[in-house]
């Protein structure tokens, strides 16, 4: 039988960005009824569940984004509620490393935007980088990042949907938006009403904005990011290690991350997938998809728009595990064995693009009304800023439902 359901806030998508708004929103309105529906039969299924665990510091970002604005006080945030919940957290801190003199250019400006982002960030000699990780190579400078940590994400999710439910938030899993209607939206549970609607719906926020009338001119374009994990026996570092990113594009490059359970993990790659939750194989295989995405990639392909051909071809290349193991080598003195690794679970990045410009969305991208909100572009380092970040969506709802 069909259920008809009514609620003060309802908010698609059990997520971190959907779990931290819930939280917040039931902090400014304590008295209002709180509904999380999740598509998945648990929570955190996609990128959330998949992340790196790493809590970034904040000095990747210009000044003047939203980013910038959120990432020091979202590590802030959760290193001060892992250490207040007893949650595992590794604060082994963050190397960025030069290969030449190009890249050495990228430390300098990774530096001052770190300076006007007030985080603590230092330009330290190849020598002094060798005393943090001796395994570390890098082209006469490093920089060091004292404050980035890394946690374990699904603790993190867990602990979370606990005090949720301790505040009386319901979430109901296996519930799938199906479509809008005049008063309601229609799940495959039937009917849920909604004084006030929170799309944070990860690679499908795009397609439930547009029934709302929002994101006129964005899209979803996914990406697949594959990690190597060390074995027992292989890699162990002490911290970190990072190239000096393509600063012209959101993603950070193959790395060394030390987890929060201090194993070494490689990646993560950023292949174009075929379909929004292109994860295995031809698991959730989805044709509409395949078909809309390869119509917007082959596009980009020809246009070359932010060097797309390029980033595609290197990319591609990391599927082959010899490839993404040589690739992170360059940052160590020591490469190590390719047969050392395995991989672990995907994820795939619900990356923005604007299907005007072609260019992808470098920051985070929200649009509401009075009726519902939408979170179109919550991209790395969206898990760290979480926290500051719903404290930002929930002061918008605020003013536009008051």
């Amino acid at each position: 039988m069909k259920k008809q359901i009514y609620t003060d806030f309802l908010i698609i998508g059990a997520g971190i960005i959907g779990l931290s708004i819930a939280y917040k929103l039931k902090q400014q309105f304590p008295d209002s009824k709180i509904l999380i529906i999740e598509k998945e039969k648990e929570i955190g299924f996609h990128a959330s569940g998949r992340n790196s665990g790493v809590l970034h510091a904040g000095f990747y970002y210009t000044s003047d984004s939203i980013k910038a604005k959120l990432c020091k006080a979202g590590n802030e945030a959760w290193r001060n509620y892992c250490e207040e919940n007893k949650l595992r957290i590794n604060r082994c801190g963050k190397l960025v490393v030069a290969r030449n003199e190009v890249e050495l250019e990228g430390i300098h400006v990774l530096h001052k935007r770190g300076v006007a982002n007030n985080v603590i960030l230092d330009v330290i000699s190849d020598e002094e980088a060798t005393e943090i990780e001796p395994k570390a190579k890098t082209y006469e400078k490093a920089l060091w990042s004292p404050t980035t940590a890394t946690v374990d994400p699904i603790e993190v999710i867990l602990s979370i949907k606990d005090k949720l439910l301790s505040l009386g938030v319901e979430i109901l899993l296996d519930v799938k938006f199906i479509h809008k209607t005049d008063k309601a939206i229609q799940t495959n549970i039937g009917e849920i009403s909604a004084g006030y609607l929170v799309n944070a719906a990860g690679l499908y926020a795009d397609k439930i904005a547009k029934e709302f009338g929002f994101s006129e001119n964005y899209q979803i374009l996914p990406f697949k990011g594959l990690y190597l994990y060390a074995s027992d026996k292989g890699l162990k570092l002490k911290t970190n290690i990072y190239p000096v990113p393509n600063l012209n594009n959101p993603f950070l490059g193959v790395h060394f991350t030390v987890t929060a359970f201090n194993k070494t993990k490689i990646g993560p790659t950023a292949i174009p997938a075929f379909w929004r939750e292109n994860y295995k194989g031809f698991d959730r295989f989805n044709l509409n998809e395949l078909i809309d995405i390869l119509s917007v990639e082959s596009g980009l392909f020809l246009a070359n728009k932010f060097n797309f051909r390029r980033l595609a071809y290197e990319e591609m290349a990391k599927f082959y595990k010899n490839n993404l193991v040589n690739l992170a080598g360059s940052l160590l003195y020591e490469v190590d064995d390719s047969t050392n690794y395995s991989w672990g679970k995907p994820g795939i990045r619900a990356q923005l693009i604007n299907s005007k410009t072609r260019t992808l969305e470098m920051d985070f991208k929200f649009e509401g009304d009075d009726k519902s909100f939408h979170v179109l572009n919550a991209v790395s380092p969206a898990f760290t800023c979480a926290l500051p970040f719903s404290d930002l969506i929930v002061e918008e709802i605020a003013k536009k439902i008051n």
